[in-house]
């Protein structure tokens, strides 16, 4: 099978020593101390900075309720960082697709795609991305649930609007997602009819067997759900079928990764992380703490081993060790792409880590000046 330019779009080039393509996955994490402003701030110097030192594609993952995490609205923050960049590929890792009507995605991401051309991806995911309360206040219904088991046919729907071929006698055939292929029909119109690759995104099997029967690229979420990555990239693989998109399978997994200059410093930044995500499971979801106050906090003996068991799936240390656990989670994983999520406190500890991982793979770009 050919491939088309929407494949061309997917598939990424491996840049330096890196054994695939990297990219970023950001959540816009707000540090205590810190606010929104600021950490919208960060995310367009990491993009910059991911642009000019090779990294393939930047994303941002849509959460609710969480004040740690600024990332409630991916389009908006896409065409802001849109306005900063001019090659990177921009998109959602992901959009929750249960969240909201296909036709606003459709409308949503056809304007980014006109803001930004071939460089926008739209990721799906069928979770809500926050707690039962939220989905329901967002899906304005007691029953969010729903929502996640009519994940199929509200992908259909999605898909038809971006497409624009809703059949002869379908309730939707004169609606028209716009911007999008139907001004490149209207009488004059100009409009590409290119439209954003759409991926789905997941933490179990249902994604990956869905994205592989359809034959769409599929990313996983190591980064929270470790324990299922290998069974479900196999069950994406088993069930892949060739389409128009791919002609074989392309899967990509998200991973926590953070580099300092010393292996200390690193752990210290790592705790931090993992005790916000302590307090966010537990119930009492807050901006992330400093590292001073993770060092000084008294974890239960429970805390101690969730902390334990969360931080064994984060890649954490000197550039060089975090190269190698970078490189040792590609084998094991056979990953066509790595999108690394590093979490901190402080903006400029992240800017940092993915600048010490650039140098550990020479990536292009000039190289970060020591510390």
């Amino acid at each position: 099978m050919d491939e088309t330019p929407e494949t061309d779009e997917i598939r990424g080039t491996a840049q330096g020593t890196a054994p695939v393509p990297l990219s970023v996955l950001d959540l816009v994490t707000v540090g205590a101390g810190r606010t929104a402003t600021d950490a919208l701030r960060t995310s367009v110097e990491i993009a910059r900075l991911a642009e000019k030192r090779g990294f393939h594609r930047y994303w941002v993952a849509e959460h609710h309720s969480m004040p740690g995490v600024a990332s409630s609205s991916p389009a908006v923050i896409l065409a802001h960082l849109a306005a900063h960049t001019h090659r990177i590929r921009l998109g959602s890792g992901g959009v929750m697709l249960p969240n909201h009507a296909p036709l606003v995605i459709a409308e949503q991401f056809g304007t980014l795609e006109a803001m930004a051309p071939h460089r926008v991806d739209l990721g799906l995911g069928r979770a809500p991305g926050t707690d039962g309360a939220t989905a329901a206040a967002l899906r304005r219904t007691q029953r969010p649930a729903e929502g996640a088991d009519d994940f199929p046919e509200q992908l259909a729907e999605l898909v038809r609007f971006l497409d624009d071929d809703f059949p002869d006698g379908h309730p939707y055939t004169r609606i028209h997602a716009v911007p999008g292929p139907v001004q490149a029909t209207s009488p004059g119109g100009v409009q590409s009819p290119h439209r954003p690759p759409v991926w789905l995104l997941g933490s179990s099997g249902f994604s990956a067997r869905l994205a592989g029967a359809l034959g769409l690229p599929f990313a996983f979420a190591h980064h929270f759900s470790a324990q299922n990555t290998v069974p479900a990239l196999d069950l994406y693989r088993e069930s892949f079928r060739p389409s128009a998109v791919l002609d074989a399978p392309y899967a990509l997994i998200g991973v926590s990764a953070l580099a300092a200059d010393e292996e200390k410093e690193a752990r210290r930044q790592v705790l931090a992380a993992a005790l916000s995500m302590v307090r966010l499971r537990t119930g009492r979801p807050g901006l992330v703490p400093t590292p001073e106050e993770a060092e000084a906090y008294e974890f239960s003996p429970m805390e101690r081993e969730f902390i334990g068991s969360w931080n064994a799936n984060v890649i954490h240390g000197t550039a060089d060790e975090v190269r190698a656990g970078l490189d040792d989670l590609q084998k094991r994983t056979g990953a066509d792409e790595l999108m690394i999520t590093g979490n901190a406190h402080s903006g400029d500890v992240r800017l940092r880590s993915y600048e010490l991982i650039a140098d550990a793979y020479g990536l292009p770009g000039e190289p970060a000046a020591e510390a």
